[in-house]
């Protein structure tokens, strides 16, 4: 209480012109610690009151003798005054003490270090760095990652470059510091490539910093990274170019300085070859990258230009560098250009060599050593050596006689699967079949048959090829083969392509009806409908009408649901035609049995009308009366129309009535057809908004009269079979009174009288 009263005593008075008063405090203080130099709160009193003092020693002193008088878990609370009295206290002071602190307590390392570099103790700071960075366990209060603190390290040395003590006694080595960074930040070699030639600029090494730029434009993996250096490099050069010069002008007039002279012309030549490098160097960092890269080798081959020597060069460390197996990109398509690069220079015999090592390269597909040997070809086609393509091809297309190798077998590599490339040996027969003769065209025509590799163009340029030679049943003898190797729908284009041969051919007529009848037999039904109607066209005009109405008539059960209408029109239309129309009775009768209902109805209008014709007015009615069943008069109008039509022309009241009573019954019986009352429910439900009102503002009328309907509909469902529901409500007092409305005019009402 008493030391305290004293210390308030002077609170708010100047420690130097009221220093008597403050020695006497500090003597009750030093009093008190003789008994009591064991309580922390006793120093921490008298410690406070001395840093209000201009006595920096004494309380440095002081907080000394705090700190070994007490035990040391009670230190944090004199370290907690003791550090801001050192930042206060500045200097070398400060460093000894916060040395001091770091014994204990290295986690507060950081704010060392901003103390060290505040005191420009620039080397001390950085072994502080480098003692963070080797510490694994070391976790920042401020939050920081190893690459920070990294990066901070760096541009420390960078930035003092000149004030920063090196070498093996101090132990800092700073070029391996940064190119163990290099090594460790892959993410940020250009970063710091540009930091450790910008030491050796600060360093006043130029050269030193021109082998780091150097060193780092051919190292780099990204183009970001490579970006940054070069673009540094440039600038660094162009800045030291710029010194030189104003140092040239600056010299008087008749003055010379040839070694000047001589270093800025230096300069400027390295400058103007670093500019010219730089395709060069980009490609470089794009097959660091990936050497297997063919598109980036061919664009080197492409920066040589005229410079046969280097282009030579990069072909070869081309070759060497990609795998085949890993190359992205046409690796035959390099191959090929570096044989068309002595080609083009006259030297055929090295071109030849290339090819003849490209044909060996195991490449990643068997297409690829396809293209290659068919690229050697053409080569000795464009320098006229017809033999020796056709030979190369040969070649290129050996294999067993009875080859049992799948195209598609990755375990196999590509030469051994090579013989079975359709590209391949398309080329050969094209080639052969433009140089030789047509013996040794067959010969490699029926070996692409043997090995069961022809494709349908293949089958058809056989037999177009054969056909022209005037060998036309061997030509008929390829289709054969073709059909035996493809099936549907391919087997379909062959059959109509041989039968239209066949036909022109005029071949007996028993031959090519057996052709007929193999092409049929197995058919599907998509494909019926034309061969059926080559078949029956060909009887019509070398046979029997009678055996062309079977052939129509079988077409008809064979051919698909939805050619079976079209198929029997055109029956009815041929048997007219051969027999006359009264033929025509029994194929009207199958159609509409055979046919949907849709269907049948369209083929019953059809068939009244040719009994109408035929003046069998009977005939038609009972026609009409049979298509009803399956037409709806809300959705099919026009047949009603056209049934009415008929009756006005042909019939009497009595026929009109019946028509009336039957179009009645049908429109019942779909009232009460479930099925039907959902789909027109659906079509309801999907209509457009607009199309169920009469104006612009009859949406919600729309939407009530389709309830409306739907709700008959529902009860139309549930009603009794043959039972309809009254439209109007009963008549009685519950009906409420309206006006008087004309009634609608009914459009199948009869005016009897008028009859």
């Amino acid at each position: 209480m008493y030391l305290e009263l004293r210390t308030h005593h002077l609170r708010n008075k100047n420690a130097a012109r009221f220093q008597s008063e403050y020695k006497k405090v500090n003597a009750l203080f030093e009093r008190a610690l003789v008994l009591l130099n064991k309580m922390p709160r006793i120093w921490e009193m008298y410690l406070a009151f001395l840093c209000q003092q201009p006595l920096v020693t004494t309380t440095r002193r002081t907080f000394d003798r705090a700190l070994r008088a007490l035990p040391i878990t009670q230190h944090n609370r004199i370290w907690a005054m003791y550090r801001p009295f050192a930042n206060s206290a500045s200097g070398e002071t400060a460093i000894k003490i916060w040395r001091r602190y770091m014994q204990i307590h290295p986690e507060h390392v950081e704010e060392f270090i901003e103390l060290l570099v505040e005191q420009r103790q620039y080397t001390e700071a950085v072994k502080r760095y480098m003692e963070i960075l080797n510490n694994p366990r070391f976790r920042s209060k401020e939050a920081k990652g190893p690459f920070q603190f990294w990066t901070e390290m760096v541009e420390l040395l960078i930035d003092h470059a000149r004030e920063i003590q090196t070498g093996d006694e101090v132990g800092i080595d700073v070029e391996k510091i940064i190119r163990s960074g290099i090594a460790r930040f892959a993410d940020q070699r250009g970063i710091l490539w540009v930091g450790l030639a910008r030491y050796w600029i600060n360093k006043g090494d130029y050269e030193r910093a021109r082998d780091v730029f150097e060193e780092g434009i051919t190292t780099v993996m990204t183009v970001r990274d490579f970006s940054i250096v070069f673009d540094t490099y440039a600038e660094a050069e162009e800045a030291l170019i710029s010194i030189k010069m104003e140092e040239a002008a600056a010299r008087s007039d008749g003055k010379t300085d040839e070694d000047a002279d001589l270093d800025l012309d230096i300069r400027m030549m390295r400058f103007e070859q670093l500019m010219d490098r730089r395709p060069f160097l980009v490609n470089d960092v794009l097959l660091r990258q990936n050497p297997n890269n063919v598109n980036e080798w061919e664009k080197r081959v492409a920066l040589w230009g005229d410079n046969k020597k280097e282009v030579v060069q990069t072909y070869t460390n081309a070759i060497a560098a990609i795998q085949p197996k890993k190359a992205i990109g046409r690796f035959h398509d390099l191959w090929t250009n570096y044989a068309k690069f002595y080609e083009t220079g006259d030297d055929l015999r090295n071109a030849r060599i290339i090819m003849e090592k490209a044909v060996k390269v195991p490449f990643k597909s068997v297409a690829e050593l396809a293209e290659m040997w068919c690229e050697w070809a053409e080569m000795e086609l464009r320098n006229e050596n017809f033999d020796q393509a056709v030979s190369i091809m040969a070649k290129a297309t050996q294999a067993p006689k009875r080859s049992t190798v799948d195209y598609f077998d990755e375990t196999l590599s590509p030469q051994q699967r090579v013989h079975k490339s359709w590209k391949l040996w398309s080329f050969y027969v094209d080639l052969v079949e433009s140089v030789s003769t047509l013996e040794e065209t067959k010969k490699i025509y029926d070996r692409i048959f043997e090995l069961r590799i022809a494709t349908p163009q293949t089958v058809v340029n056989y037999a177009n090829l054969l056909e022209e030679h005037q060998y036309f049943e061997e030509s008929f003898k390829i289709y054969e083969r073709g059909l035996d190797l493809f099936s549907y729908p391919v087997a379909f284009e062959l059959w109509n392509l041989y039968l239209t041969k066949a036909t022109e051919r005029n071949i007996g007529i028993e031959r090519l009806r057996d052709l007929f009848e193999q092409a049929v037999e197995h058919c599907p039904p998509k494909f019926a409908r034309v061969l059926y109607s080559m078949y029956g066209a060909l009887e019509e005009e070398r046979g029997l009408a009678r055996h062309a109405m079977r052939i129509y008539e079988r077409a008809t059960r064979a051919v698909a649901d939805e050619d079976r209408l079209d198929m029997y029109t055109f029956y009815i239309t041929k048997s007219a035609s051969n027999f006359g129309i009264a033929s025509t009775r029994a194929i009207y009768e199958r159609a509409i049995v055979a046919l949907p209902q849709q269907e049948a109805c369209t083929m019953c209008i059809r068939f009244a009308d040719m009994e109408r014709r035929l003046g069998e007015i009977d005939r038609a009615r009972a026609l009409y009366g049979h298509a009803s069943q399956f037409c709806d008069p809300r959705t099919s109008p026009a047949f009603w129309r056209k049934w009415e039509a008929f009756e006005v022309q042909h019939g009497n009241e009595d026929t009109f009535k019946e028509m009336l009573r039957i179009k009645r019954s049908v429109q019942a019986q779909f009232n009460t057809d479930v099925s039907f009352i959902a789909s027109q429910a659906l079509a309801r439900s999907q209509m457009p908004q607009g199309a169920t009102g009469d104006g612009a503002d009859g949406g919600d009328e729309g939407e009530a009269a389709q309830a409306d309907a739907m709700k008959a509909l529902e009860r139309q469902a549930r009603a009794p079979m043959g039972f309809v529901a009254a439209s109007a409500g009963p008549e009685g007092g519950n009906r409420p009174a309206v006006a008087a409305e004309e009634a609608p005019a009914n459009p199948d009402a009869i005016d009897v009288d008028d009859v």
